[in-house]
Protein backbone atom coordinates (compact mmCIF):
# COMPACT_ATOMS: atom_id res chain seq x y z
CA UNK A 1 0.00 0.00 0.00
CA UNK A 2 1.87 3.24 -1.51
CA UNK A 3 0.66 6.29 0.08
CA UNK A 4 0.40 9.40 -1.87
CA UNK A 5 2.01 12.02 -0.38
CA UNK A 6 -0.35 15.39 -0.81
CA UNK A 7 1.95 18.41 0.19
CA UNK A 8 -0.46 21.72 0.53
CA UNK A 9 -0.13 22.79 3.63
CA UNK A 10 2.22 24.92 5.81
CA UNK A 11 1.52 23.88 8.98
CA UNK A 12 -0.40 20.70 11.36
CA UNK A 13 -3.50 19.33 9.42
CA UNK A 14 -6.39 19.49 12.09
CA UNK A 15 -9.63 17.55 9.38
CA UNK A 16 -10.37 15.68 6.36
CA UNK A 17 -13.79 15.60 4.78
CA UNK A 18 -14.92 13.32 1.85
CA UNK A 19 -17.44 14.35 -0.53
CA UNK A 20 -20.82 12.26 -1.10
CA UNK A 21 -18.79 10.84 -4.16
CA UNK A 22 -16.03 10.35 -2.72
CA UNK A 23 -13.75 11.89 -5.54
CA UNK A 24 -13.08 14.76 -3.65
CA UNK A 25 -11.13 15.23 -0.47
CA UNK A 26 -11.15 18.57 1.39
CA UNK A 27 -8.29 19.32 4.09
CA UNK A 28 -7.85 22.21 7.29
CA UNK A 29 -4.83 23.02 8.89
CA UNK A 30 -3.33 25.35 10.89
CA UNK A 31 -2.64 27.39 7.69
CA UNK A 32 -5.54 29.43 7.30
CA UNK A 33 -6.42 27.96 3.77
CA UNK A 34 -8.38 25.26 3.40
CA UNK A 35 -7.42 22.64 0.40
CA UNK A 36 -9.30 20.20 -2.00
CA UNK A 37 -7.74 17.52 -3.99
CA UNK A 38 -8.88 14.61 -6.48
CA UNK A 39 -9.33 12.04 -3.84
CA UNK A 40 -7.74 9.36 -6.72
CA UNK A 41 -4.30 10.29 -7.11
CA UNK A 42 -4.14 13.36 -4.92
CA UNK A 43 -3.78 16.55 -7.31
CA UNK A 44 -4.55 19.53 -5.69
CA UNK A 45 -7.54 20.92 -7.32
CA UNK A 46 -7.96 24.33 -5.61
CA UNK A 47 -7.45 26.33 -2.30
CA UNK A 48 -10.15 28.76 -0.78
CA UNK A 49 -8.69 32.16 1.01
CA UNK A 50 -10.36 34.32 3.17
CA UNK A 51 -9.67 32.93 7.35
CA UNK A 52 -7.04 34.77 9.07
CA UNK A 53 -6.32 31.76 11.18
CA UNK A 54 -6.45 28.14 11.87
CA UNK A 55 -9.03 26.59 10.27
CA UNK A 56 -10.28 23.41 12.60
CA UNK A 57 -13.29 21.47 10.41
CA UNK A 58 -14.97 21.58 7.35
CA UNK A 59 -18.11 20.15 5.84
CA UNK A 60 -18.99 19.66 2.25
CA UNK A 61 -22.64 19.84 0.89
CA UNK A 62 -24.42 16.84 -0.60
CA UNK A 63 -24.51 17.87 -3.88
CA UNK A 64 -20.26 19.15 -3.67
CA UNK A 65 -21.68 22.75 -4.42
CA UNK A 66 -21.05 24.26 -0.89
CA UNK A 67 -18.01 23.61 1.64
CA UNK A 68 -18.34 25.29 5.22
CA UNK A 69 -15.15 25.76 7.11
CA UNK A 70 -14.75 26.71 10.87
CA UNK A 71 -11.61 28.90 12.32
CA UNK A 72 -10.02 30.28 15.16
CA UNK A 73 -10.19 33.73 13.69
CA UNK A 74 -13.75 33.70 15.05
CA UNK A 75 -15.47 33.26 11.78
CA UNK A 76 -17.33 29.87 9.50
CA UNK A 77 -17.51 30.94 6.25
CA UNK A 78 -19.57 29.42 3.20
CA UNK A 79 -17.75 28.71 0.07
CA UNK A 80 -18.68 27.80 -3.52
CA UNK A 81 -16.94 24.56 -4.46
CA UNK A 82 -16.19 25.27 -7.40
CA UNK A 83 -14.95 28.71 -8.03
CA UNK A 84 -13.56 29.22 -4.06
CA UNK A 85 -15.81 32.58 -3.90
CA UNK A 86 -16.44 33.08 -0.55
CA UNK A 87 -20.51 33.67 -0.09
CA UNK A 88 -21.09 34.24 3.53
CA UNK A 89 -19.24 34.88 6.39
CA UNK A 90 -20.84 34.23 10.06
CA UNK A 91 -18.96 36.10 12.76
CA UNK A 92 -18.79 35.08 16.10
CA UNK A 93 -17.27 36.30 19.44
CA UNK A 94 -14.79 33.13 20.05
CA UNK A 95 -12.92 30.96 17.83
CA UNK A 96 -15.62 28.20 15.80
CA UNK A 97 -14.16 24.96 16.08
CA UNK A 98 -16.48 22.53 14.52
CA UNK A 99 -19.32 22.59 11.18
CA UNK A 100 -21.25 20.05 9.99
CA UNK A 101 -24.39 20.25 7.22
CA UNK A 102 -27.64 18.86 8.58
CA UNK A 103 -28.91 16.60 6.23
CA UNK A 104 -30.66 18.55 3.29
CA UNK A 105 -28.13 21.12 3.83
CA UNK A 106 -30.41 23.49 4.76
CA UNK A 107 -29.57 23.72 8.47
CA UNK A 108 -25.49 24.01 9.76
CA UNK A 109 -24.41 22.97 13.49
CA UNK A 110 -21.54 25.29 14.63
CA UNK A 111 -19.84 24.91 17.98
CA UNK A 112 -17.79 28.08 19.48
CA UNK A 113 -14.67 27.71 22.25
CA UNK A 114 -14.83 29.42 25.65
CA UNK A 115 -13.30 32.74 25.17
CA UNK A 116 -13.04 35.46 27.55
CA UNK A 117 -15.87 35.35 29.87
CA UNK A 118 -18.15 33.57 27.37
CA UNK A 119 -18.82 30.02 27.82
CA UNK A 120 -18.40 27.25 24.74
CA UNK A 121 -21.75 27.25 22.45
CA UNK A 122 -23.52 25.31 20.30
CA UNK A 123 -25.57 27.07 16.94
CA UNK A 124 -27.93 26.01 14.65
CA UNK A 125 -28.17 27.99 10.87
CA UNK A 126 -30.40 28.56 8.35
CA UNK A 127 -28.45 27.84 4.93
CA UNK A 128 -30.17 29.40 2.36
CA UNK A 129 -30.04 28.19 -1.36
CA UNK A 130 -29.54 31.43 -2.17
CA UNK A 131 -26.25 33.40 -0.63
CA UNK A 132 -28.04 36.89 -0.90
CA UNK A 133 -30.96 36.13 1.13
CA UNK A 134 -28.06 34.07 3.77
CA UNK A 135 -28.90 35.87 7.20
CA UNK A 136 -26.51 35.90 10.68
CA UNK A 137 -29.68 34.96 12.70
CA UNK A 138 -28.99 31.63 14.80
CA UNK A 139 -31.95 29.47 15.20
CA UNK A 140 -30.92 27.71 18.20
CA UNK A 141 -28.06 28.74 20.75
CA UNK A 142 -27.22 25.82 23.27
CA UNK A 143 -24.73 27.33 26.19
CA UNK A 144 -22.28 24.64 26.39
CA UNK A 145 -20.78 22.66 29.37
CA UNK A 146 -17.50 23.88 31.40
CA UNK A 147 -14.66 23.42 29.07
CA UNK A 148 -14.07 23.23 24.70
CA UNK A 149 -16.72 21.75 23.12
CA UNK A 150 -14.24 19.29 20.15
CA UNK A 151 -17.60 18.40 18.04
CA UNK A 152 -20.93 18.51 17.30
CA UNK A 153 -22.62 16.74 14.66
CA UNK A 154 -26.07 16.10 13.47
CA UNK A 155 -28.57 13.03 14.55
CA UNK A 156 -30.72 11.20 12.77
CA UNK A 157 -33.20 13.49 10.33
CA UNK A 158 -31.75 16.33 12.30
CA UNK A 159 -33.92 15.60 15.53
CA UNK A 160 -30.87 15.66 17.48
CA UNK A 161 -26.50 17.11 18.07
CA UNK A 162 -24.48 14.93 19.59
CA UNK A 163 -21.54 16.96 21.30
CA UNK A 164 -18.19 15.52 22.66
CA UNK A 165 -15.22 18.03 24.55
CA UNK A 166 -13.20 18.69 27.24
CA UNK A 167 -15.18 17.47 30.19
CA UNK A 168 -15.44 13.64 28.41
CA UNK A 169 -18.82 13.44 28.31
CA UNK A 170 -21.13 12.83 25.38
CA UNK A 171 -24.42 14.56 25.58
CA UNK A 172 -27.40 14.43 22.88
CA UNK A 173 -29.45 17.78 22.88
CA UNK A 174 -33.07 18.28 21.53
CA UNK A 175 -32.39 20.30 18.30
CA UNK A 176 -35.67 22.55 18.12
CA UNK A 177 -35.39 23.32 22.26
CA UNK A 178 -32.08 23.19 22.92
CA UNK A 179 -33.17 20.75 25.92
CA UNK A 180 -29.98 18.63 26.98
CA UNK A 181 -31.66 14.93 26.55
CA UNK A 182 -29.12 12.75 27.34
CA UNK A 183 -25.72 11.96 28.75
CA UNK A 184 -23.37 9.41 28.74
CA UNK A 185 -22.77 7.72 31.85
CA UNK A 186 -19.45 8.15 33.74
CA UNK A 187 -18.76 4.51 34.60
CA UNK A 188 -19.09 3.69 30.86
CA UNK A 189 -17.49 6.87 29.61
CA UNK A 190 -14.57 8.34 28.93
CA UNK A 191 -12.05 9.28 31.49
CA UNK A 192 -10.22 12.42 29.63
CA UNK A 193 -10.77 15.09 26.82
CA UNK A 194 -12.93 13.73 23.88
CA UNK A 195 -11.02 15.03 20.85
CA UNK A 196 -13.17 13.40 17.93
CA UNK A 197 -16.34 12.38 16.99
CA UNK A 198 -16.90 10.55 13.43
CA UNK A 199 -20.33 8.93 12.54
CA UNK A 200 -21.50 5.65 10.84
CA UNK A 201 -22.46 5.51 7.10
CA UNK A 202 -25.99 4.83 8.03
CA UNK A 203 -25.52 7.11 11.12
CA UNK A 204 -26.92 4.49 13.66
CA UNK A 205 -23.79 4.63 16.02
CA UNK A 206 -20.67 6.71 16.15
CA UNK A 207 -17.42 6.27 17.31
CA UNK A 208 -15.36 8.78 19.53
CA UNK A 209 -11.45 8.92 20.46
CA UNK A 210 -9.53 10.82 23.48
CA UNK A 211 -7.00 11.12 25.33
CA UNK A 212 -7.30 8.44 27.64
CA UNK A 213 -6.15 6.24 24.58
CA UNK A 214 -9.36 4.85 23.47
CA UNK A 215 -12.05 4.88 21.15
CA UNK A 216 -15.83 4.04 21.62
CA UNK A 217 -18.25 3.11 19.87
CA UNK A 218 -21.69 4.28 20.67
CA UNK A 219 -25.30 3.79 19.88
CA UNK A 220 -26.54 7.38 18.10
CA UNK A 221 -30.45 7.19 19.69
CA UNK A 222 -29.61 5.77 23.00
CA UNK A 223 -25.70 6.80 24.02
CA UNK A 224 -25.19 2.87 24.95
CA UNK A 225 -21.77 1.88 25.13
CA UNK A 226 -21.37 -0.83 22.24
CA UNK A 227 -17.82 -1.43 22.10
CA UNK A 228 -14.47 0.30 23.39
CA UNK A 229 -10.98 -0.21 21.21
CA UNK A 230 -7.79 0.13 23.68
CA UNK A 231 -4.38 2.07 22.38
CA UNK A 232 -1.51 3.03 24.02
CA UNK A 233 -1.09 6.70 23.23
CA UNK A 234 -4.15 9.62 23.18
CA UNK A 235 -6.14 9.06 20.04
CA UNK A 236 -6.55 12.64 18.40
CA UNK A 237 -8.74 11.23 15.00
CA UNK A 238 -11.11 8.11 14.32
CA UNK A 239 -13.04 6.56 11.51
CA UNK A 240 -15.45 4.25 11.05
CA UNK A 241 -15.40 2.12 7.36
CA UNK A 242 -18.48 2.85 5.48
CA UNK A 243 -17.72 -1.29 3.52
CA UNK A 244 -16.15 -3.42 6.52
CA UNK A 245 -16.37 -3.89 10.08
CA UNK A 246 -13.49 -1.88 10.40
CA UNK A 247 -12.78 1.51 12.19
CA UNK A 248 -9.25 3.15 12.46
CA UNK A 249 -7.68 5.34 14.98
CA UNK A 250 -4.77 7.88 14.77
CA UNK A 251 -2.98 10.07 17.66
CA UNK A 252 0.36 9.81 19.32
CA UNK A 253 -0.17 12.73 22.05
CA UNK A 254 -1.47 16.63 22.23
CA UNK A 255 0.04 18.01 19.85
CA UNK A 256 1.13 21.15 22.06
CA UNK A 257 3.14 18.24 23.69
CA UNK A 258 5.46 16.81 21.39
CA UNK A 259 8.77 17.73 21.57
CA UNK A 260 12.02 16.98 18.94
CA UNK A 261 12.95 14.40 21.22
CA UNK A 262 9.85 12.53 21.28
CA UNK A 263 9.39 11.48 17.41
CA UNK A 264 10.00 7.91 17.69
CA UNK A 265 9.63 6.44 14.34
CA UNK A 266 6.70 4.25 14.12
CA UNK A 267 4.84 5.64 17.35
CA UNK A 268 2.27 7.69 14.96
CA UNK A 269 0.61 4.91 13.41
CA UNK A 270 -3.06 4.68 12.35
CA UNK A 271 -4.03 1.59 13.81
CA UNK A 272 -7.00 -1.07 12.36
CA UNK A 273 -9.34 -2.50 14.82
CA UNK A 274 -12.13 -4.97 13.86
CA UNK A 275 -15.12 -3.29 15.35
CA UNK A 276 -17.31 -5.94 16.39
CA UNK A 277 -14.17 -8.43 17.77
CA UNK A 278 -12.24 -4.85 19.37
CA UNK A 279 -9.08 -6.72 18.09
CA UNK A 280 -6.22 -4.65 16.69
CA UNK A 281 -5.75 -6.26 12.99
CA UNK A 282 -3.00 -3.84 11.56
CA UNK A 283 -1.10 -0.43 11.59
CA UNK A 284 -0.17 1.77 8.83
CA UNK A 285 3.03 3.65 9.47
CA UNK A 286 4.56 6.83 7.94
CA UNK A 287 4.06 10.29 9.83
CA UNK A 288 6.42 12.05 11.33
CA UNK A 289 4.14 13.47 14.54
CA UNK A 290 0.83 12.70 15.31
CA UNK A 291 -2.26 12.05 13.34
CA UNK A 292 -4.67 14.93 13.69
CA UNK A 293 -7.21 13.60 11.00
CA UNK A 294 -9.02 10.77 10.01
CA UNK A 295 -11.34 9.96 6.61
CA UNK A 296 -12.47 6.90 5.28
CA UNK A 297 -13.54 7.31 1.22
CA UNK A 298 -17.51 6.37 0.89
CA UNK A 299 -16.57 3.84 -1.02
CA UNK A 300 -14.64 2.18 1.61
CA UNK A 301 -11.80 1.44 -0.48
CA UNK A 302 -9.16 4.17 0.63
CA UNK A 303 -8.53 6.21 3.28
CA UNK A 304 -6.79 9.59 4.31
CA UNK A 305 -4.83 10.92 6.91
CA UNK A 306 -3.79 14.12 8.11
CA UNK A 307 -0.77 14.81 10.63
CA UNK A 308 1.31 17.28 12.73
CA UNK A 309 3.92 17.41 9.62
CA UNK A 310 1.83 19.09 7.47
CA UNK A 311 1.01 15.74 5.01
CA UNK A 312 -2.27 14.32 3.82
CA UNK A 313 -1.56 10.85 3.19
CA UNK A 314 -3.52 8.99 0.78
CA UNK A 315 -3.93 5.12 0.82
CA UNK A 316 -5.48 2.99 -1.75
CA UNK A 317 -6.21 -0.16 0.30
CA UNK A 318 -4.47 -2.96 -1.27
CA UNK A 319 -6.84 -6.28 -2.34
CA UNK A 320 -5.48 -8.36 0.36
CA UNK A 321 -7.18 -5.67 2.77
CA UNK A 322 -10.34 -6.64 2.03
CA UNK A 323 -9.53 -10.90 3.44
CA UNK A 324 -8.16 -10.04 6.38
CA UNK A 325 -8.94 -13.19 8.48
CA UNK A 326 -9.19 -12.01 11.87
Amino acid sequence: MRPILMKGHERPLTFLRYNREGDLLFSCAKDHTPNVWFADNGERLGTYRGHNGAVWCCDVSRNSTRLITGSADQSVKLWDVQTGTQLFSFNFESPARSVEFGVGDELAVITTDPFMELTSAIHVKRISKDPNEQTAKSLLEIKGPRGRINRAVWGPLNKTIISVGEDAVVRLWDSETGKLLKESEKETGHRDAITSLSKSADGSHFLTGSLDNSARLWDTRTLTLIKTYATERPVNAVAISPLLDHVVIGGGQDPRKVTMTDRRAGKFEAKFFHKILEEEIGGVKGHFGPINALAFNPDGRSFSSGGEDGYVRLHHFDPDYFHIKV
